[in-house]
């Protein structure tokens, strides 16, 4: 565990070193700011609206349903209230009037209302205001009329008005008649979500005046700032509120008709008008009041101040999220950001990942919703942002380390490595470790006969030119049969197949490349530049076996190479190539994986260094079959121990005449030994 961890360490410090300072304060600042969204969306440009849309969503989906309230009552001004009074704006006040004498009317006879609401705003002299102010000071049912002021409200009221409005209300105040605020406030997209602020210097929220006498008194709304709560109607033909024109409750031929409606009642006066103290809500921004309401699009103001004397009535206050939970909310949608982003995971399991998380986002503010709690200001959309803001600048700095470790690979492996490894280590750099590990591979060693002497008898600017031009010829060999070169020592080759990728043909691709780095070398030596003394074969040695891979050394210097027993033997039977008279020996191992026929075998040896005995093959694709055969039948002689054929087949060999050195040299070993012995090379 301790490794583990300071593995881990290492490669966090590694990464960090890669990514450097610049990238790190970007990522940082990107971070803070994925943050600061997922906490501020609301009051952020087109995430708020966002943020808007979908809180509507989820207050019309989960808006109550309800059959008509028979609370409070709507008597309202209609287009025809104005055509019959012959007046629009201020709306008339001789009809208002009617309808409070109606109102005391109903109460002498025990059907009064328990208060009434004025939302219409008596804000300029007319000629009827005597009528009206006479009615109001008669008043013995509780009466709060509408007030607005410029400070809170300049686009209802000039300073002019606000003046007439005061002096209108101390002339008809009473202990029963006062004012009432009426403001409502919207968000920045114009629609009426929330409870207005109770400002410094107005009077209660109509709702709440209407209700501070009663026994259904709610003082926890009278500075509640949280979501107003909407109804929809059970049954589209029954209103959540009964609304009355208000010529009907005025006319006393008509007034008992409405009596029942108006009995215990708190009525909310206003006006029913077209474009006109009209506001968007939740239900009409998603259609749910256009459905219900004859295609009546927007919500009077009356009504919005109705529904919330019901909310506060039925003291529906909601369940508040509590600010620790939106931090904890943010910085864990942050974590998931940057947790998804350095995720090592198949592409297939990293879109699932995504799309629950993504899911989450979406589905827990409607749950939420669902249980009660306020979502107003919810971070839905934030949350979400700040994920991809997080997941975006993760992304961004493992790209960086990415591409410094896609360097790093070009540099360490791309003189040593074939084109498609290469390539496709820089796809995927995890593929290379940058520690040991035990792997098989196919090793191969070569060696260039006679190099040493070749030295003393040849100036060093012509080794030079013909050293580099052998290492060029071989290496190229090695590379274009997909080996990976591990070094040169001397005029020496050192290359295996299997790491830092293990591909399935292998084993075929190190005999191939085996055999054409011998005819390399035969080609090099035929071509020496005049004066050059005569150049010896190259002798190659192909072995299968484990060995440590990866890279070694240090910061500074590191060697992508391959250490052990395998690599060993690979040498070994390079060196075990000339006193066997042959050229390529590839190990039993090494055969057997190859793929390939046209081997013949070689005999047991033991080569130094090793204990166990090593069985070998030439590979000679081009050899007569016959001289394949007489290999194989001499060597499945010796070790039955039938040195009667062992001595017919080496006659035989001697009188045909070939001049196979090899063959001729495996029947003179096998004379030599006892029956199944191995040869012991010195």
């Amino acid at each position: 565990m301790p490794d583990s961890k300071g593995a881990s360490a290492q490669m966090v410090r590694q990464g960090l070193r890669q990514l450097g300072w610049q990238r790190l304060a970007v990522a940082a600042l990107l971070l803070v700011l994925a943050l600061f969204t997922a906490l501020r969306s609301w009051q952020l440009p087109l995430l708020g609206d966002a943020e808007s849309v979908l809180y509507d969503i989820r207050a019309a989906y989960f808006a109550p349903h309800t059959d008509t309230d028979k609370r409070v009552v709507l008597v309202v001004y209609t287009a025809d209230t104005n055509r019959n009074t012959g007046q629009i704006s201020p709306v008339d006040r001789t009809v208002l009037a009617q309808a409070l004498a109606q109102i005391e009317a109903l109460k002498a006879t025990g059907q009064g209302a328990k208060g009434v609401g004025i939302d219409v705003l008596f804000d300029s002299p007319q000629d009827d205001d005597p009528l009206l102010q006479g009615a109001l000071r008669g008043m013995t049912t509780p009466v709060f009329l509408a007030y607005a002021d410029k400070r809170t409200n300049p686009e209802a009221i000039t300073f002019e008005q606000e003046q007439d409005l005061k002096r209108y209300i101390g002339e008809v105040r009473t202990n029963e008649v006062g004012p009432a605020s009426i403001l409502l406030e919207t968000d920045s997209d114009r629609v009426a979500r929330r409870w207005p602020r109770q400002y410094d210097g107005l009077p209660p929220l109509l709702s709440v005046a209407l209700t501070s006498r009663t026994p259904d008194a709610d003082a926890s709304f009278t500075h509640f700032t949280g979501r107003i709560r909407y109804r929809v109607p059970a049954d589209p033909q029954r209103p959540v509120f009964d609304k009355i024109p208000i010529d009907m409750l005025a006319d006393p031929a008509t007034a008992s008709l409405v009596a029942e409606t108006i009995r215990g009642r708190y009525v909310l006066i206003g006006g029913d008008f077209a474009d006109f103290d009209q506001f968007d809500t939740p239900l009409t921004r998603t259609g749910v009041s256009a459905r219900l309401n004859d295609g009546q699009s927007r919500m009077i103001g009356v009504e919005v101040h109705a529904s919330m004397l019901a909310q506060l009535l039925d003291h529906a206050l909601p369940r508040v999220v509590p600010p620790w939970t939106l931090w904890l909310g943010s910085l864990l949608a942050i974590g998931l950001g940057v947790a998804t982003a350095a995720a090592q995971a198949r592409p297939w399991q990293l879109a699932l990942a995504v799309l629950a998380q993504l899911a989450i986002f979406a589905v827990g503010p409607f749950l939420a919703e669902r249980a009660g709690f306020d979502t107003l200001g919810f971070p839905a959309v934030g949350w979400a942002v700040g994920w991809l803001v997080a997941y975006t600048a993760i992304s961004a700095a493992l790209r960086a380390i990415n591409a410094a470790q896609r360097e790093f690979a070009q540099g360490a492996l791309g003189k040593y490595l074939p084109r498609s490894v290469a390539a496709e280590i820089l796809r995927n750099p995890e593929r290379l470790r940058l520690h040991g590990e035990k792997r098989a591979i196919f090793c191969l060693f070569s060696d260039l006969e006679g190099f040493t002497k070749l030295t003393h008898a040849v100036e060093a600017e012509m080794i030079a030119r013909l050293l580099n031009e052998y290492l060029d010829k071989l290496s190229a060999v090695v590379l274009d049969h997909g080996g990976t070169l591990d070094k040169f020592v001397g005029d020496a080759v050192v290359a295996f197949w299997g790491a830092p990728i293990a591909y399935p043909d292998d084993g075929e691709r190190a005999v191939k490349a085996a055999i054409a780095m011998y005819h390399a070398g035969e080609e090099f030596r035929r071509n020496a530049p005049p004066g050059v003394p005569p150049i010896g074969r190259t002798r190659v040695g192909v072995h299968y076996g484990e060995a440590i891979v990866g890279n070694f050394g240090g910061d500074g210097r590191i060697q992508y190479t391959a250490l052990g027993d395998a690599m060993n033997t690979a040498a070994r039977l390079e060196s075990a190539n000339k006193p066997l008279d042959t050229t390529v020996l590839v190990s039993r191992e090494a055969m057997e994986r190859s793929g390939l026929d046209g081997f013949r075998p070689m005999g047991t040896v033991n080569l130094r260094g090793r204990a166990t005995p090593v069985e070998v093959f030439e590979p000679v694709p081009d050899a007569a079959p016959e001289a394949r055969a007489l290999a194989e039948a001499l060597v499945a002689a010796h070790v039955a121990g039938n040195r009667a054929a062992v001595a017919t087949l080496t006659a035989r060999i001697d009188a045909s005449g070939h001049k196979d050195l090899a063959l001729a040299n495996l029947a003179r070993r096998l004379a030599e030994l006892d029956d199944g012995e191995s040869y012991v090379l010195g």
